[in-house]
């Protein structure tokens, strides 16, 4: 639910990394690999930020 609510308010010209949302979860206290952000991310249909970035 975290991840989703990052990802929803994202900047889209600079969409965050999966290193980047696990960064600002640990920041909170909550210790997760990247690995573990980019699978969960897949599991919520949600695309690397690569192909979320818009140029609008």
């Amino acid at each position: 639910a975290l991840i989703k609510k990052l990802i929803a308010a994202e900047n889209s010209a600079k969409p965050l990394s999966d290193s980047k949302i696990a960064d600002i979860l640990a920041e909170q206290g909550i210790k997760v690999a990247r690995r573990t952000i980019a699978k969960y991310r897949e599991s919520l249909a949600i695309p690397p930020s690569n192909q979320r970035k818009s140029l609008i």
